[in-house]
C-alpha cells in the first residue's frame, strides 16, 4: 500500500515554501520531478504525472498551480520543427552600439522582428548577441542591412551555425 504524503499548501506559502524570491531553491523534489515530466511533455495530465511520482492527482495539481503561481512555470508552449517551416537557416549575431544612449531605442526596435528569436545583452566586446531563424540567405541579408542601419549600431558580426548539437529550452534546477 503506498502512502501519500499530504501537504499543508496554504502553511507552506505562508512560511515561505517557493516564496523567498529565490527562485528554485525551496521546491522539494516532488515538485522537481512534476518539472521533469512538464518539461518532457507539457501536455502530459496530472493524471499519468502523478502515476510516474506516486503522488495524488490533487497534490499534483496544487503543486503544478503553485509553481504557476510563483513563476516557475512561465507558460506553456509549442517547440516547432524550423525546418518542417522552411526555416533553413539559423544564425547567430553579435552586434556593437557606439553609445549607451541607444540602448533602449535598439530594444523596442529589435522586438519587431519574427525572425530574431533571441536577444541578449552581453558582457565583452559587443553589446548584443541574437539569435535569427530565417528561411534564406536573402531573407538574412534584409535583416542585416536593417540591423547595420539601426541608429547608433557600430558593428555586426555573423556566426552561420552548420548544425544544433544540443538545444534545451529550460534548464531543471540540480
Amino acid at each position: 500500500m503506498l502512502l501519500l504524503q499530504e501537504i499543508d499548501f496554504d502553511t507552506d506559502v505562508r512560511e515561505g515554501y517557493y516564496g523567498t524570491g529565490i527562485e528554485g531553491q525551496n521546491m522539494d523534489h516532488m515538485d522537481k520531478r512534476i518539472l521533469r515530466y512538464l518539461k518532457e511533455n507539457s501536455r502530459q495530465t496530472a493524471s499519468r504525472i502523478s502515476q510516474n511520482i506516486h503522488l495524488s492527482v490533487s497534490a499534483v495539481i496544487e503543486r503544478i498551480r503553485k509553481l504557476e503561481r510563483t513563476g516557475i512555470i512561465r507558460k506553456y508552449t509549442v517547440v516547432l520543427d524550423q525546418k518542417l517551416l522552411g526555416n533553413t537557416l539559423t544564425v547567430f549575431v553579435t552586434l556593437q552600439l557606439s553609445h549607451s544612449k541607444y540602448h533602449e531605442p535598439f530594444v523596442r526596435d529589435i522586438l519587431a522582428y519574427e525572425d530574431i528569436c533571441e536577444c541578449h545583452a552581453i558582457a565583452g566586446d559587443m553589446d548584443y548577441l541574437l539569435k535569427i531563424v530565417t528561411s534564406s540567405a536573402a531573407s538574412l541579408e534584409l535583416i542585416h542591412r536593417d540591423l547595420q542601419r539601426m541608429p547608433g549600431v557600430s558593428a555586426v558580426k555573423t556566426l552561420y551555425v552548420l548544425s544544433t548539437v544540443k538545444n534545451e529550452y529550460s534548464v531543471l534546477p540540480s
